[in-house]
C-alpha cells in the first residue's frame, strides 16, 4: 500500500460525511493527486451500477465524480439493503452475497474484512491519496468488536482522521468533545482535526464556540462550513427527502408526487425533476395528497410485496383511480413498475413467497428471480411513447423479470457486453430489447431504467406532453439543457464552498502530498 489516508468520521449518521468527503476528494484532485474515495461498508437503499456492472452505494459514485474517475467495486467493497428492520441484503464486491440478519451479519465478520482488506489495498496501490468515509458515529462503543468500516480501516490505512458535527441538530459541543471522550487512546490519537458542518447564519458568531472546541479538545477546528442551500447533488439517506415533502403545488406548474414507500429505493430518480423551474415535486404519505398531482410516481423498492400490501392497506388504490378517471398520469420505476402490473409471484421466495395481485392498471406480469441484473444501459423512446426516438441513459438494479400481455414498450434499449461480466438474462451481448410498458392511452407506464429523467431531450418532452395535457404551453428543451448544465456543475460550485470555508492546506500538510 502506498497511498496516503485520510479518514472522514463523524459524530453521528447525516451530519454530512458523504458530502463533506466528496468535497474533500474534488479539492485534493485539483492540487494534482490522483484521489480515489472508499467506504468499507455502505448501508443504502440508494445504489449505482458501475460501467463493469457492479452495485456499490451512490454516495461512492458521486465521489468517484469528485476525483474524476470511474466508480469501481473497491471503493464500496461491501453495500447492505435493507429489507426490514431486522434483514438486509448483502453486496459484496458488487454482487448479491445473500440475506443475512443482524446477528448472523456480525457473525460472519472475519470473512467480510478480507474483503475490505483486499479491496483497499488494491485501491491505495493504485492512486496517492484515498479519501475515507466513515460510518454512522466514530465512538459506537456496542459495535466496536464488529466494525468494518472506522477503525479496523483507519488502521489499515494508516489514516488521518477528520470528525465531522453537524450543528444544525443542535448540540455540536456535546457531540464533538462527547465523541472524543469514547475513543481509544489509540483512536484518539490519529484524530487531527474537527469540522462544524451546516452552519446557518453569519459563522463569525461562533467564533467563541471555535475557541472553546479547540480549547476543551485540543484539536483545531479546520472549518465551519456553512449550509449551502439548492445543492443539486444526490444525497445517499432519505432524511434528505425532507426538504422535498414541504412543496407547494401550484395551477401554473406540474405537480408531481412520489408515493413515499417504506422500502424505497433510487429515490434520487427524481432529484433532476425537482430541480426544474416548471415542476413542483412532494413525496407524499397519504392518498389525500394525491388529489392535486398531475403525475404520480410509483418508485423503486427493496421490498416490492410489501411496499405493494402498504399501498393497499393504506387506501392509495382508490385515490389512485381517482387520479386516472381524471386524465391524470401514473407511472413506475422498478419496484413501481412491477407494482402497476396485473401479478407478481416469488416462487423463489426471494421476498416472501406466494404471488400477488398487483395493481392491475398496465397488462403485465413479473415473476421475482435470483439472479440480479445490474448493468448501465442506454435506450431510445419508442415512437408510440413521445412521439419521437429520443435518448435515454441509466442502469438497471432489479431481480426479477417483467411479461407485456398486450402493452406497448416504453423504450429499445442496447446494452454493450463487458468482457468477463454476466448481463441480464433477457438479452444477450450486443443485442437491443425492449424495456417498460406504456398503457395505449399513455397515461400509464414503467420502466426498469433507473435516472430516466436524467437527460434533458427526454425530460423535457416528457414534461411538455404533461404540460399540454394540463392546459400549459410547451417550454422549449434549453430550459432542462440549462437544468442539467447547472447540475454537472454543482461538485465544482459544492467543492468552491468547502474550500472557501476549510483550511485545506493543514490537511495536505497532514496527508504530506
Amino acid at each position: 500500500m502506498n497511498a496516503r489516508a485520510l479518514a472522514i468520521f463523524g459524530t453521528g449518521s447525516d451530519v454530512g460525511k458523504s458530502l463533506i468527503t466528496a468535497g474533500i476528494c474534488r479539492l485534493l484532485h485539483r492540487t494534482g493527486a490522483r484521489v480515489a474515495p472508499f467506504k468499507a461498508q455502505n448501508m443504502s437503499l440508494n445504489s449505482f451500477v458501475t460501467p463493469d456492472g457492479h452495485e456499490i452505494g451512490r454516495a461512492q459514485a458521486l465521489q468517484a465524480e469528485a476525483c474524476r474517475i470511474l466508480p469501481h467495486v473497491d471503493m464500496n467493497p461491501i453495500l447492505l439493503k435493507p429489507e426490514s428492520d431486522n434483514c438486509s441484503q448483502v453486496v459484496v464486491h458488487g454482487k448479491v452475497f445473500g440475506k443475512r440478519e443482524a446477528s448472523a451479519y456480525f457473525d460472519g465478520r472475519r470473512g467480510l474484512w478480507t474483503v475490505v482488506e483486499e479491496s483497499y489495498t488494491r485501491l491505495a496501490s493504485q492512486y496517492e491519496v484515498v479519501v475515507i468515509e466513515g460510518a454512522g458515529s466514530a465512538a459506537e462503543v456496542n459495535l466496536r468488536k464488529y466494525d468494518l468500516v472506522n477503525w479496523p480501516v483507519a488502521e489499515l490505512s494508516d489514516a488521518q482522521v477528520v470528525l465531522v458535527a453537524d450543528i444544525d441538530r443542535g448540540g455540536v459541543f456535546a457531540q464533538v468533545l462527547g465523541t472524543l471522550d469514547l475513543l481509544e487512546s489509540d483512536e484518539r490519537a490519529r484524530v487531527c482535526g474537527i469540522i462544524i458542518n451546516k452552519f446557518r447564519g453569519d459563522t463569525t458568531l461562533f467564533a467563541d464556540g471555535v475557541k472553546f472546541v479547540e480549547a476543551r479538545s485540543g484539536l483545531p477546528v479546520l472549518g465551519v462550513v456553512p449550509f449551502l442551500r439548492d445543492l443539486m447533488l444526490d444525497q445517499e439517506d432519505s432524511l434528505d427527502l425532507d426538504q422535498n415533502r414541504q412543496t407547494s403545488f401550484a395551477s401554473d406548474r406540474l405537480n408531481i408526487a412520489v408515493i413515499l414507500l417504506p422500502h424505497m429505493s433510487n429515490f434520487t430518480d427524481f432529484n433532476i425533476l425537482a430541480s426544474e423551474t416548471d415542476v413542483a415535486l412532494k413525496y407524499v404519505t397519504s392518498p389525500s395528497m394525491l388529489a392535486e398531482t398531475d403525475v404520480v410516481i410509483i418508485p423503486g423498492s427493496k421490498n416490492t410485496l410489501a411496499d405493494l400490501s402498504y399501498l393497499k392497506e393504506k387506501g392509495y388504490v382508490p385515490a389512485l383511480d381517482n387520479h386516472l378517471h381524471s386524465r391524470r398520469e401514473l407511472v413506475g420505476i422498478c419496484g413501481g413498475y412491477q407494482m402497476l402490473g396485473r401479478t407478481i409471484s416469488d416462487p423463489c421466495e426471494i421476498e416472501q413467497g406466494g404471488m400477488s395481485d398487483g395493481l392491475g392498471y398496465l397488462n403485465t406480469d413479473t415473476e421475482i428471480e435470483q439472479a440480479k441484473c445490474t448493468t448501465q444501459v442506454e435506450a431510445s423512446t419508442e415512437d408510440v411513447f413521445v412521439g419521437s426516438q429520443i435518448l435515454v441513459r441509466g442502469y438497471q438494479i432489479h431481480m426479477g423479470v417483467t411479461r407485456r400481455v398486450n402493452e406497448l414498450p416504453c423504450f429499445r434499449v442496447r446494452r454493450d457486453s463487458v468482457p468477463g461480466e454476466e448481463v441480464c438474462r433477457s438479452i444477450a451481448p450486443n443485442e437491443e430489447e425492449l424495456d417498460g410498458a406504456v398503457r395505449k392511452d399513455g397515461l400509464v407506464w414503467g420502466t426498469y431504467i433507473h435516472g430516466v429523467f436524467d437527460e434533458p431531450g427526454f425530460r423535457r418532452a416528457w414534461l411538455n406532453r404533461a404540460r399540454i395535457r394540463k392546459g400549459l404551453q410547451p417550454l422549449d428543451e434549453l430550459v432542462s439543457k440549462t437544468v442539467t448544465v447547472r447540475s454537472q456543475g454543482e461538485l465544482d460550485r459544492w467543492a468552491d464552498h468547502v474550500s472557501h470555508h476549510l483550511d485545506l492546506s493543514r490537511l495536505i500538510g497532514y496527508l504530506r502530498i
